[in-house]
Protein backbone atom coordinates (compact mmCIF):
# COMPACT_ATOMS: atom_id res chain seq x y z
CA UNK A 1 0.00 0.00 0.00
CA UNK A 2 1.37 3.37 -1.00
CA UNK A 3 0.85 5.92 1.76
CA UNK A 4 2.60 8.83 0.07
CA UNK A 5 -0.49 11.02 0.03
CA UNK A 6 -0.97 10.33 3.72
CA UNK A 7 2.38 11.77 4.77
CA UNK A 8 1.63 15.48 4.49
CA UNK A 9 2.04 16.96 7.92
CA UNK A 10 -0.43 19.15 9.71
CA UNK A 11 -0.31 21.14 12.91
CA UNK A 12 -3.79 20.15 14.05
CA UNK A 13 -3.85 19.11 17.70
CA UNK A 14 -6.99 17.50 19.08
CA UNK A 15 -6.92 15.75 22.39
CA UNK A 16 -9.57 16.90 24.86
CA UNK A 17 -9.23 15.81 28.46
CA UNK A 18 -12.04 13.27 28.27
CA UNK A 19 -10.17 11.37 25.55
CA UNK A 20 -7.03 11.09 27.67
CA UNK A 21 -9.25 10.02 30.57
CA UNK A 22 -10.91 7.38 28.37
CA UNK A 23 -7.57 5.79 27.59
CA UNK A 24 -6.65 5.67 31.26
CA UNK A 25 -9.99 4.11 32.21
CA UNK A 26 -9.70 1.48 29.48
CA UNK A 27 -6.27 0.55 30.79
CA UNK A 28 -7.69 0.31 34.31
CA UNK A 29 -10.53 -1.97 33.14
CA UNK A 30 -8.35 -4.03 30.83
CA UNK A 31 -8.57 -7.22 32.89
CA UNK A 32 -12.38 -7.03 32.94
CA UNK A 33 -12.66 -6.96 29.14
CA UNK A 34 -13.19 -10.24 27.24
CA UNK A 35 -13.50 -8.94 23.68
CA UNK A 36 -13.24 -5.63 21.82
CA UNK A 37 -15.58 -4.17 19.22
CA UNK A 38 -13.42 -1.69 17.31
CA UNK A 39 -15.63 0.44 15.07
CA UNK A 40 -14.45 2.28 11.96
CA UNK A 41 -16.39 4.25 9.35
CA UNK A 42 -16.70 2.23 6.13
CA UNK A 43 -16.27 5.45 4.11
CA UNK A 44 -12.84 6.09 5.66
CA UNK A 45 -11.61 2.68 6.92
CA UNK A 46 -8.00 3.88 7.20
CA UNK A 47 -8.52 7.41 8.49
CA UNK A 48 -11.04 6.40 11.17
CA UNK A 49 -8.95 3.60 12.67
CA UNK A 50 -7.37 4.68 15.96
CA UNK A 51 -3.63 4.67 15.40
CA UNK A 52 -2.16 3.60 18.72
CA UNK A 53 -5.04 1.47 19.99
CA UNK A 54 -3.03 -1.76 19.85
CA UNK A 55 -0.85 -0.44 22.67
CA UNK A 56 -3.91 -0.44 24.92
CA UNK A 57 -5.82 -3.47 23.63
CA UNK A 58 -2.75 -5.70 23.23
CA UNK A 59 -3.89 -9.26 22.50
CA UNK A 60 -7.57 -9.02 23.40
CA UNK A 61 -9.89 -10.86 20.96
CA UNK A 62 -11.24 -8.23 18.61
CA UNK A 63 -13.87 -7.71 15.94
CA UNK A 64 -13.23 -4.83 13.55
CA UNK A 65 -16.70 -3.52 12.74
CA UNK A 66 -17.00 -1.31 9.68
CA UNK A 67 -20.15 0.73 10.17
CA UNK A 68 -22.20 2.76 7.68
CA UNK A 69 -22.13 0.07 5.01
CA UNK A 70 -25.19 1.74 3.50
CA UNK A 71 -23.21 4.96 2.95
CA UNK A 72 -19.94 3.60 1.55
CA UNK A 73 -18.70 2.57 -1.88
CA UNK A 74 -18.92 -1.20 -1.35
CA UNK A 75 -16.38 -2.10 -4.01
CA UNK A 76 -13.71 0.20 -2.56
CA UNK A 77 -14.49 -0.58 1.07
CA UNK A 78 -14.27 -4.33 0.40
CA UNK A 79 -10.64 -3.78 -0.57
CA UNK A 80 -10.08 -2.54 2.97
CA UNK A 81 -11.99 -5.48 4.41
CA UNK A 82 -9.60 -7.78 2.57
CA UNK A 83 -6.60 -5.73 3.69
CA UNK A 84 -7.52 -5.87 7.39
CA UNK A 85 -8.38 -9.57 7.18
CA UNK A 86 -4.89 -10.21 5.83
CA UNK A 87 -3.62 -8.26 8.84
CA UNK A 88 -5.36 -10.83 11.05
CA UNK A 89 -8.57 -9.00 11.96
CA UNK A 90 -12.03 -10.48 12.02
CA UNK A 91 -13.88 -7.86 9.96
CA UNK A 92 -17.63 -7.29 9.71
CA UNK A 93 -18.98 -4.72 7.25
CA UNK A 94 -22.41 -3.76 8.52
CA UNK A 95 -25.31 -1.37 8.40
CA UNK A 96 -26.09 -0.89 12.09
CA UNK A 97 -29.74 -0.15 11.33
CA UNK A 98 -30.09 -3.61 9.79
CA UNK A 99 -31.22 -6.18 12.36
CA UNK A 100 -29.56 -9.08 10.57
CA UNK A 101 -26.24 -7.21 10.46
CA UNK A 102 -26.06 -6.51 14.17
CA UNK A 103 -27.15 -10.08 14.92
CA UNK A 104 -24.08 -11.19 12.97
CA UNK A 105 -21.96 -9.36 15.55
CA UNK A 106 -23.65 -11.26 18.37
CA UNK A 107 -23.19 -14.59 16.59
CA UNK A 108 -19.52 -13.90 15.86
CA UNK A 109 -18.92 -12.79 19.44
CA UNK A 110 -20.23 -16.08 20.83
CA UNK A 111 -18.17 -18.00 18.25
CA UNK A 112 -14.97 -16.22 19.28
CA UNK A 113 -15.70 -16.67 22.99
CA UNK A 114 -16.65 -20.34 22.69
CA UNK A 115 -13.29 -21.59 23.97
CA UNK A 116 -13.42 -19.12 26.85
CA UNK A 117 -16.87 -20.31 27.93
CA UNK A 118 -15.86 -23.94 27.41
CA UNK A 119 -12.84 -23.45 29.65
CA UNK A 120 -15.08 -22.09 32.40
CA UNK A 121 -17.40 -25.07 32.13
CA UNK A 122 -14.49 -27.51 32.24
CA UNK A 123 -13.54 -25.95 35.59
CA UNK A 124 -17.09 -26.40 36.88
CA UNK A 125 -17.96 -22.75 36.42
CA UNK A 126 -21.12 -21.50 34.74
CA UNK A 127 -21.07 -19.50 31.53
CA UNK A 128 -21.14 -15.79 32.23
CA UNK A 129 -21.97 -12.63 30.35
CA UNK A 130 -19.32 -11.69 27.84
CA UNK A 131 -17.82 -8.27 28.52
CA UNK A 132 -17.19 -6.31 25.34
CA UNK A 133 -15.44 -2.97 25.00
CA UNK A 134 -16.95 -0.72 22.30
CA UNK A 135 -14.37 1.70 20.94
CA UNK A 136 -13.86 3.99 17.96
CA UNK A 137 -13.49 7.56 16.78
CA UNK A 138 -16.37 9.98 17.44
CA UNK A 139 -19.57 9.61 15.42
CA UNK A 140 -18.78 6.13 14.12
CA UNK A 141 -22.00 4.57 15.41
CA UNK A 142 -21.06 3.16 18.81
CA UNK A 143 -24.20 4.32 20.62
CA UNK A 144 -26.47 3.20 17.78
CA UNK A 145 -24.91 -0.26 17.88
CA UNK A 146 -25.30 -0.46 21.65
CA UNK A 147 -28.96 0.54 21.49
CA UNK A 148 -29.59 -2.10 18.82
CA UNK A 149 -27.93 -4.82 20.86
CA UNK A 150 -29.72 -3.75 24.03
CA UNK A 151 -33.07 -3.64 22.25
CA UNK A 152 -33.80 -0.22 23.71
CA UNK A 153 -32.23 3.21 24.03
CA UNK A 154 -29.57 2.93 26.70
CA UNK A 155 -26.94 5.14 25.06
CA UNK A 156 -27.29 8.66 23.69
CA UNK A 157 -26.90 9.02 19.93
CA UNK A 158 -26.28 11.92 17.59
CA UNK A 159 -24.54 12.60 14.30
CA UNK A 160 -21.97 14.83 15.91
CA UNK A 161 -18.90 13.97 18.01
CA UNK A 162 -18.79 14.09 21.78
CA UNK A 163 -22.18 12.62 22.73
CA UNK A 164 -20.82 9.91 25.06
CA UNK A 165 -18.78 11.29 27.98
CA UNK A 166 -18.11 8.41 30.41
CA UNK A 167 -17.33 4.70 30.47
CA UNK A 168 -20.49 2.76 31.26
CA UNK A 169 -21.35 -0.95 31.42
CA UNK A 170 -24.62 -1.60 29.59
CA UNK A 171 -26.68 -4.82 29.54
CA UNK A 172 -27.97 -6.37 26.33
CA UNK A 173 -30.47 -9.10 25.61
CA UNK A 174 -27.80 -11.44 24.24
CA UNK A 175 -25.64 -12.30 27.30
CA UNK A 176 -23.18 -9.58 26.37
CA UNK A 177 -22.24 -6.64 28.60
CA UNK A 178 -21.06 -3.61 26.66
CA UNK A 179 -18.59 -1.04 27.91
CA UNK A 180 -19.44 2.16 26.04
CA UNK A 181 -16.64 4.69 25.59
CA UNK A 182 -16.39 8.28 24.39
CA UNK A 183 -14.89 8.63 20.92
CA UNK A 184 -11.11 8.69 20.84
CA UNK A 185 -8.76 10.46 18.46
CA UNK A 186 -4.98 10.36 18.60
CA UNK A 187 -3.01 13.24 20.17
CA UNK A 188 -1.90 14.91 16.95
CA UNK A 189 -2.84 14.47 13.31
CA UNK A 190 0.46 13.91 11.53
CA UNK A 191 -1.38 13.84 8.26
CA UNK A 192 -3.67 16.41 6.67
CA UNK A 193 -5.53 13.87 4.53
CA UNK A 194 -6.62 11.91 7.59
CA UNK A 195 -7.74 15.05 9.41
CA UNK A 196 -9.80 16.24 6.43
CA UNK A 197 -11.37 12.80 5.93
CA UNK A 198 -12.38 12.70 9.60
CA UNK A 199 -13.80 16.22 9.38
CA UNK A 200 -15.72 15.30 6.23
CA UNK A 201 -17.59 12.59 8.13
CA UNK A 202 -18.04 14.76 11.29
CA UNK A 203 -15.67 12.73 13.46
CA UNK A 204 -13.99 16.07 14.20
CA UNK A 205 -16.07 19.01 15.37
CA UNK A 206 -16.58 21.52 12.61
CA UNK A 207 -14.71 24.29 14.42
CA UNK A 208 -11.44 22.33 14.56
CA UNK A 209 -10.72 22.82 10.85
CA UNK A 210 -11.75 25.70 8.56
CA UNK A 211 -15.13 24.76 7.14
CA UNK A 212 -14.18 25.88 3.65
CA UNK A 213 -11.07 23.68 3.69
CA UNK A 214 -13.18 20.63 4.55
CA UNK A 215 -15.84 21.48 1.98
CA UNK A 216 -13.26 21.90 -0.78
CA UNK A 217 -11.71 18.57 0.25
CA UNK A 218 -15.12 16.92 -0.19
CA UNK A 219 -15.60 18.53 -3.61
CA UNK A 220 -12.16 17.37 -4.75
CA UNK A 221 -12.85 13.81 -3.59
CA UNK A 222 -16.15 13.81 -5.44
CA UNK A 223 -14.49 15.22 -8.56
CA UNK A 224 -11.76 12.58 -8.47
CA UNK A 225 -13.84 9.51 -7.66
CA UNK A 226 -17.53 10.33 -8.00
CA UNK A 227 -18.01 12.89 -10.76
CA UNK A 228 -21.54 11.65 -11.36
CA UNK A 229 -22.50 12.55 -7.78
CA UNK A 230 -20.86 15.96 -8.22
CA UNK A 231 -23.04 16.54 -11.28
CA UNK A 232 -26.20 15.20 -9.66
CA UNK A 233 -25.84 17.20 -6.46
CA UNK A 234 -24.28 20.46 -7.60
CA UNK A 235 -24.70 20.55 -11.36
CA UNK A 236 -20.97 20.71 -12.08
CA UNK A 237 -18.65 18.29 -13.89
CA UNK A 238 -15.41 19.54 -12.40
CA UNK A 239 -13.95 22.07 -9.98
CA UNK A 240 -12.54 25.24 -11.51
CA UNK A 241 -8.93 26.19 -10.75
CA UNK A 242 -10.39 29.34 -9.25
CA UNK A 243 -12.52 27.76 -6.49
CA UNK A 244 -14.59 30.95 -6.23
CA UNK A 245 -16.05 30.24 -9.66
CA UNK A 246 -17.20 26.83 -8.44
CA UNK A 247 -18.52 28.32 -5.19
CA UNK A 248 -20.38 31.03 -7.11
CA UNK A 249 -22.08 28.40 -9.25
CA UNK A 250 -23.09 26.23 -6.29
CA UNK A 251 -24.15 29.31 -4.32
CA UNK A 252 -26.54 30.38 -7.06
CA UNK A 253 -27.88 26.84 -7.42
CA UNK A 254 -28.74 26.59 -3.71
CA UNK A 255 -29.74 30.28 -3.49
CA UNK A 256 -27.00 31.08 -0.98
CA UNK A 257 -27.09 34.78 -1.74
CA UNK A 258 -26.52 37.50 0.87
CA UNK A 259 -27.70 40.50 -1.14
CA UNK A 260 -27.85 41.29 -4.79
CA UNK A 261 -25.59 38.77 -6.43
CA UNK A 262 -23.14 38.35 -3.53
CA UNK A 263 -22.65 34.69 -2.60
CA UNK A 264 -22.68 33.49 1.01
CA UNK A 265 -19.55 31.33 0.79
CA UNK A 266 -19.82 30.07 4.37
CA UNK A 267 -23.30 28.79 3.67
CA UNK A 268 -22.03 27.01 0.54
CA UNK A 269 -19.33 25.29 2.62
CA UNK A 270 -21.78 24.31 5.33
CA UNK A 271 -24.20 22.96 2.74
CA UNK A 272 -21.50 20.69 1.30
CA UNK A 273 -20.60 19.39 4.78
CA UNK A 274 -24.25 18.85 5.63
CA UNK A 275 -24.81 16.95 2.40
CA UNK A 276 -22.42 14.31 3.78
CA UNK A 277 -23.60 14.61 7.38
CA UNK A 278 -27.28 14.29 6.44
CA UNK A 279 -26.52 11.39 4.08
CA UNK A 280 -27.69 13.14 0.92
CA UNK A 281 -24.48 11.92 -0.73
CA UNK A 282 -24.00 8.16 -0.36
CA UNK A 283 -21.94 5.42 -1.95
CA UNK A 284 -18.61 7.10 -1.23
CA UNK A 285 -15.31 5.86 0.17
CA UNK A 286 -12.56 8.46 0.50
CA UNK A 287 -9.71 6.19 1.67
CA UNK A 288 -8.15 4.36 -1.24
CA UNK A 289 -5.85 1.32 -1.20
CA UNK A 290 -3.97 2.41 -4.32
CA UNK A 291 -2.79 5.77 -3.02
Amino acid sequence: MNNNNRQNSTNINWYPGHMAKTKRLIEEKYNLIDIVYELVDARIPFSSKIKDIDKILKNKPRILIMTKKDLCDIEETNKWVEYYEKEGYKVLLINIENNNDYKTIIKETHNIMQDFQGSRQSKGLNKREIRALVIGVPNVGKSTLINKMAGKKVASTGNMPGVTKNLTWLKTSSDILLLDTPGILWPKFDNNEIALNLASTTAIKSEILPVDEVAIHILKKLEKYYSTKLQERYGINNIDEDILITYDFIGKKINAIISGSEIDYERVSNTILNDIKNEYIKGITFDRMDE
